[in-house]
């Protein structure tokens, strides 16, 4: 495990114990965050993700088990480690069963710990970060290289995808545009036993119907006018290796039950040809588009659906990771300038907040374009915040203040309820949790009233503003 960083949150509300625990892992060479309460211990994860989590299990407040189900519910492929008392293993080994990784009776051996938390870290999931610094790039992180992230949330889907990758399951990537499902695709090709073999890609929707049959399957020679010789497809070519269908929610109909027919039986026929061919893909699809949707719109096969989807990883756009904003638009800057002259070396401090700012409805793409357009007009060594507002073509709308991004959730979150529950004000303060005379004072500081979500039958207008139930 040489030149791996292995972190460790510790979470503990005795502070004797917690010391103690810290300087044993440290001394094992692993790094060490500590937190004295569940609440604590959360507030960290969402910050940086851990490789492992070792909780004690009887802890003032939210215990060790609750802690352990809002982990594992934020994210499943986090490995956590509870301590435990005698009296409650039955728990422990109920929480096993459930997902939680291991755990241990106190007291407990330094190598038993030791040995578990290695078993842990090994985990493909875990995580374990290189060692900073690093003169090599380190074999476990090889396979995801092309990613920029600090994000939480990224970490968490990585995670996943490390596990996902080691097992030739179908593979369903969902994102808005422009938010690198190829790039994950790859990563995913890079981490499974099939990265020696070839990744192949095709852009379901950029090809035309008539075309995109010949690009898959391949033809026969003689299938079409113009087909004076034998064509292999993408299958083909990608035998032993990864099929990335992009945009597979624009193929035709016809398509996609012969794609069926791949998923299923593991063989294709050419356009044109008698016999059939086996292949061997591990496919990995990627959409932008509600297949829900389009399933109930009968544009989209269902059987073909659950084929691909045995497992969704879904990318979050760029503006629910504002953290990786600085992190991309600086790799993008080094990288461009590789191919443009070298003028522009940085970003200037206001020129980083508007690109933080942004909402990025283009996503990495966009802020790729954003980049690459500062570093060509650029004429000073740092880019000010008039160049980025002139490739933004539109004013950012800022990052909030914490007051405003509370409140916009509040009036947000009471709008949800009223919609779901017609205005009902006692139905939607009992979803909420709240009795009625704290929901309407919420409602008054939101300007906000029943009636605003009460329509009459018939189609009547909606009923007058101030009316409660």
């Amino acid at each position: 495990m040489s030149g791996v960083r292995r972190s460790v949150l510790l979470v503990d509300d005795d502070a004797s114990l917690l010391r103690l625990l810290s300087i044993r892992l440290r001394s094992a060479g692993y790094q060490v965050q500590t937190a004295s309460c569940a609440e604590q211990a959360l507030a960290q994860v969402g910050v940086s993700r851990p490789s492992v989590v070792i909780t004690d299990l009887r802890m003032e407040g939210i215990d060790g088990m609750a802690l352990f189900n809002e982990l594992h519910r934020q994210d499943p492929a986090l490995p956590v480690i509870v301590l435990t008392a005698h009296g409650t293993i039955p728990d422990a080994v109920q929480a096993t069963q459930r997902g939680l990784f291991g755990y241990l009776t106190k007291p407990f051996e330094d190598q038993a710990l030791l040995a578990l938390l290695a078993r842990a870290v090994a985990m493909p999931g875990s995580m374990a970060e290189p060692a900073a610094p690093v003169t090599e790039v380190d074999e476990d992180r090889h396979w995801r290289r092309q990613i920029i992230t600090a994000s939480p949330a990224m970490e968490a889907l990585l995670a996943e995808a490390r596990l996902v990758a080691a097992s030739d399951v179908s593979v369903l990537i969902q994102g808005a545009s422009g938010t690198g499902k190829e790039v994950l695709a790859r990563a995913l090709h890079e981490a499974s036993p099939r990265c020696n073999k070839p990744f192949v890609a095709i852009n379901c929707a950029a090809i035309p119907e008539q075309l995109l049959e010949s690009e898959l399957f391949g033809h026969a020679k003689g299938a079409f006018t113009g087909a004076a010789s034998a064509h292999a497809g993408l299958f083909q070519k990608g035998a032993g290796g990864t099929v990335f269908l992009d945009e597979v929610g624009d193929m035709p109909l016809p398509l996609q039950a012969k794609l069926l027919r791949v998923l299923q039986e593991k063989e294709l026929r050419p356009v044109g040809s008698t016999r059939s061919i086996a292949v061997d893909v591990r496919i990995i699809a990627a959409t932008h588009r509600d297949l829900q949707r389009a399933i109930a719109e009968e544009t989209f096969r269902e059987d073909l659906y659950y084929r691909l989807n045995v497992v969704n990883l879904a990318i979050p756009p760029l503006r629910q990771r504002r953290e990786d904003i600085p992190l991309l638009a600086r790799h993008f800057l080094r990288t461009q300038g590789e191919k443009h002259p070298h003028r522009v070396t940085d970003f200037s401090n206001e020129a980083l907040e508007l690109l933080t700012g942004c909402d990025w409805p283009g996503n990495v793409r966009q802020l790729l374009n954003v980049v690459e357009q500062c570093c060509v007009l650029g004429t000073t060594p740092l880019v000010p915040a008039s160049l980025v507002n002139r490739a933004l073509h539109e004013k950012p709308s800022g990052i909030l203040t914490y007051a405003e991004a509370k409140q916009r959730f509040e009036r947000d979150y009471l709008i949800q309820l009223l919609k779901i529950t017609n205005g009902q004000v006692t139905e939607a303060a009992r979803l909420a949790g709240r009795n009625r005379t704290e929901f309407y004072r919420l409602l008054h500081r939101n300007q906000l009233t029943p009636g605003m979500f009460k329509a009459a039958d018939n189609g009547a207008p909606p009923a007058v503003p101030g009316s409660g139930d």
